[in-house]
């Protein structure tokens, strides 16, 4: 588990497929095992599944809908209180925008639902702003899961964010995006760690952890090519608690 003060927002960031869901969930679980309240802030407006791998039946009401659409938050875009509110504790959203289980929080800025709706670019400034206000409490934690590579930092919806986790795959495009993560990161000041991830091999993981202590990214945790996980996700099914949580530092 990454060793952070307590109320921290922590971004998941990295490739495609590399397996940013995926660790969200299996640190939600770790997390809410060692006594956290965790909230899980689903950013990726692509990816659709994040509700089942955590064990929710069904995914919440878009945060979107709480400001009237894309078309009503486009034309506050200019106003900087988007929520009419200083800041925004997780007891204060609407039941209706919050699944909630057994100490777990989930919320969902919002999806791409059709084809011609427009860029995602509102989306981003929702993640922006609910992030920049919302305040945890000490026993509190939230896991964000960011969309794939790096327009999220352009968007300045990291500037809300207390630390960046890395999920770094074996291969040389997952490094390349980690190394541009960490300088994107650095400019605007927030620590930074990585966890690999689908490594098959001690060997495998010696060989990429070298790689990225060269490029002074700190690797804090491997998580290994389990075929329980990937049958998981095959399947639609809820993670379960095994090795792979296990082996988190």
């Amino acid at each position: 588990m990454v060793k952070t003060k307590m109320g921290m927002k922590i971004s998941i960031c990295g490739k495609g497929g590399s397996g940013k869901s995926t660790l969200v969930a299996l640190l939600a679980a770790q997390a809410g095992a060692q006594g956290f309240k965790v909230l899980v802030v689903d950013s990726d407006e692509s990816n659709s599944g994040l509700y089942r791998t955590l064990g929710f039946s069904r995914p919440p009401t878009p945060l979107m809908e709480l400001v009237g659409g894309k078309k009503e938050l486009k034309r506050k875009m200019s106003q900087a209180d988007l929520f009419h509110q200083g800041s925004i504790l997780t007891k204060d959203i609407p039941a209706d925008y919050v699944l909630r289980q057994n100490g777990l929080m989930l919320v969902s800025i919002g999806k791409i639902m059709q084809a011609l709706e427009g860029c995602a670019c509102p989306m981003g400034v929702l993640s922006r702003e609910f992030l920049k206000k919302l305040e945890l409490r000490e026993d509190e934690i939230a896991f964000i899961d960011m969309e794939a590579g790096v327009e999220h930092f352009g968007r300045g919806i990291d500037a809300g964010i207390d630390g960046v986790l890395l999920v770094v795959e074996p291969s040389f495009e997952s490094v390349a995006i980690a190394c541009k993560i960490k300088e994107l990161a650095a400019g605007i000041g927030r620590r930074l760690w990585a966890v690999l991830n689908k490594v098959g091999s001690e060997a495998l993981a010696v060989r990429l952890k070298n790689e990225l202590d060269q490029k002074n990214i700190p690797v804090i945790g491997v998580v290994p090519h389990d075929p329980e996980v990937f049958e998981a996700s095959l399947d639609g099914r809820p993670l379960i608690k095994g090795e792979a949580v296990k082996v988190l530092i």
